[in-house]
């Protein structure tokens, strides 16, 4: 079942629509194979869910889920949310996905989408997620790189918060109430986080020292006058390591 992304698209038939979710997780629970790949579903197969993390109390949840007549199909520990997610739901997505991620123990970084609720609700839980901004376009992923192709701008979700995120919109709210999180301009590329030709990370790194350090020197030293280190003698700092 193991297959590249590239022949994953000549195989897969032309997708039509503007919302959608995709995740490559390491096999953490059960075998990789095509039932334990994301996304996972609830019973309906309207709640579709990404996840990476940890469940660590998911066999529980599955015990008690499968006492109440849901029915599982694969042997991930991620399943479990969609499921609760349809145990809470009566209409209100976000509120259905706090309600669940209340009964979860562990580590997640979650997207939930449902089919005609053109929206992300994503959230987070020691594990990274970022929301990339767009022109009338939004994306969420783990890492930054992930969205560079289409937007530099980002916005970093803390533990606790809960995202929902549209083509035009992003709202975000913890414990229930709405928050702002600053938005950060990535002044780096994706070839910058690539191997840029080299062999191996490794290489990459060593050709990269000097540029790396007259990039963090730069806001510190120039041709003027040291007045910016002047300006650190009332910092309280006492000493200066400096290491090459």
């Amino acid at each position: 079942d193991a297959i590249r992304v590239k022949a994953l698209k000549k195989v897969t038939p032309p997708l039509d629509g503007t919302t959608g979710i995709g995740h490559t997780r390491w096999a953490t629970h059960g075998e990789p194979s095509q039932i334990n790949a994301h996304p996972h579903l609830d019973c309906t197969g309207n709640i579709a869910v990404v996840h990476n993390g940890v469940i660590n109390n998911f066999q529980s949840l599955k015990q008690q889920l499968t006492s109440e007549g849901h029915n599982f199909t694969s042997e991930t520990d991620t399943e479990v949310i969609p499921h609760l997610i349809e145990k809470y739901y009566n209409g209100n997505l976000e509120k259905a996905v706090e309600a669940a991620l209340g009964d979860i123990e562990g580590s997640y970084a979650i997207i939930v989408l449902v089919p005609g609720e053109p929206k992300l609700v994503v959230a987070r839980k020691d594990s990274p997620v970022i929301i990339g901004i767009g022109d009338r376009e939004n994306f969420v992923a783990s890492d930054v790189p992930a969205v560079l192709d289409y937007s530099n701008r980002v916005i970093y979700l803390e533990d606790g918060d809960i995202g929902v995120v549209t083509a035009d919109s992003i709202k975000v709210r913890r414990h229930g109430t709405g928050v702002t999180r600053e938005e950060h301009k990535i002044l780096w590329t994706v070839e910058d986080a690539q191997k840029a030709g080299y062999e191996h990370f490794m290489l990459k790194e060593i050709h990269e020292q000097p540029k790396v350090i007259r990039d963090t020197l730069a806001g510190w030293v120039s041709g003027e006058p040291a007045a910016e280190l002047e300006m650190m003698r009332d910092t309280g700092i006492e000493t200066m390591l400096m290491l090459a």
